[in-house]
């Protein structure tokens, strides 16, 4: 994950970052054969349709034949998530063996400006109070939060030291690299000159983050509001993909083994206060599984904005020690799209790390939503 607009992936188009991840979990799965793969689920955001030409594109790219048949998928925050869930339904109902689930996003390239046309909503929608939320910037549902629930200022900007420095700790231990797909691509200068440059690390991590330096930050949504830049999800761009089986199947070929879903939840609330999400969906989903937040070992909590996230856990009360523990999306950014996978692989990754059994995935979504899934690590 590379910063939008500055890091080395700001002129890589989608097709060109999907590629890498799905070549390499195919090699990462015993080199298998890319004819086997029977779907491919992609979520996107930014892009029109979810992405799903260039997604189609990056398929190819990676030596997937066309006899796999791949479509995009668009929940917001939640569509790389959504997708590795959809394709785990399929495979669950018997329509599929195989399947890859995932997201990518160049924020760099798209930008969540201009999604929704002014010009092309109906009128119905301004007289209505409920629908016409939906219409309001992220940033002012993260104060709404903030006023609501009395999230303060201090309490947002140590999540945000707290991530910077995990995620720093993390790089320096070298926890990450087996989540890392290296690829080569091209940057511009600003004359428009090319050169080629690797893409091997996560590069929004600001190791000398303070609580002083933050609180220097001007609100960035609302005078006299206190979410900023620097308590917020970085604008990012990055890809990243899940291989799903059925066990039976896996052991037939021989496949890797490296845990399981055990359940899914998504849930809904006021669209002001779309962050608080996380809140209602993490028990949806622990009551499925049977098991209670103590039960998990390993919590992977998106930090859209620190607000939302510090109500969840602080609703929760979900342990800091097991909170994110190789950094969040206020250091490592949230290429929307793709934070759903790109959290599974980060949860198994830390899973396997330290022992721990179950671990959760979950993030809020635009327009008022929350999603969580529930893994078991073997």
């Amino acid at each position: 994950m590379t910063r939008a607009k500055k890091g080395p992936q700001r002129n890589t188009a989608p097709e060109a970052m999907l590629a890498p991840v799905l070549k390499d979990v195919l090699r990462k799965a015993n080199n298998l054969d890319p004819k086997l793969v029977e779907e491919i689920a992609i979520g996107n955001v930014c892009q029109p349709g979810a992405g799903s030409t260039t997604s189609r594109m990056g398929q190819f790219l990676a030596g997937i034949p066309a006899s796999t048949p791949l479509y995009g998928i668009n929940r917001l925050c939640s569509s790389g998530l959504q997708a590795v869930m959809n394709v785990a339904q399929e495979i669950r109902t018997n329509q599929i063996d195989i399947g890859i689930g995932g997201g990518v996003e160049s924020m760099s390239m798209f930008s969540m400006t201009g999604q929704v046309d002014p010009n092309c909503i109906s009128e119905l929608v301004y007289e209505h109070s409920e629908a016409s939320k939906c219409l309001m910037p992220m940033g002012l549902t993260s104060e709404n939060v903030c006023s609501q629930f009395g999230i303060t200022r201090q309490m947002q900007d140590k999540m945000a030291v707290e991530s910077h420095k995990k995620a720093a700790h993390c790089q320096k231990m070298g926890w990450s690299k087996e989540e890392i797909t290296p690829y080569e691509t091209t940057v511009l200068d600003k004359d428009g000159n090319s050169k080629k440059i690797m893409v091997e690390m996560d590069d929004g991590v600001r190791p000398q983050t303070t609580l002083e330096g933050l609180a220097k930050l001007k609100p960035a949504f609302k005078k006299g509001g206190s979410t900023t830049a620097g308590n917020s999800s970085q604008v990012t761009d990055g890809a990243a993909v899940v291989l799903l089986t059925r066990r039976s199947h896996a052991k037939k070929l021989g496949l890797p083994i490296r845990g399981r879903i055990v359940s899914y939840a998504c849930a809904g609330v006021p669209p002001e206060v779309m962050g608080i999400g996380p809140a209602v969906a993490i028990p949806k989903a622990l009551e499925k599984a049977g098991l209670s937040v103590g039960d998990v070992g390993v919590w992977e909590v998106n930090e859209a904005f620190a607000s939302q996230a510090t109500y969840s856990v602080e609703t929760l009360k979900i342990p800091y020690d097991k909170l994110n523990q190789r950094g969040g999306a206020i250091a490592l950014g949230h290429p929307l799209g793709m934070t759903g996978a790109r959290m599974i692989c980060t949860m198994f990754s830390e899973m396997e790390r330290t022992g721990h059994k179950t671990g959760v995935v979950s993030m809020c979504i635009g327009t008022g939503m929350g999603a969580a899934g529930v893994f078991e690590h073997e």
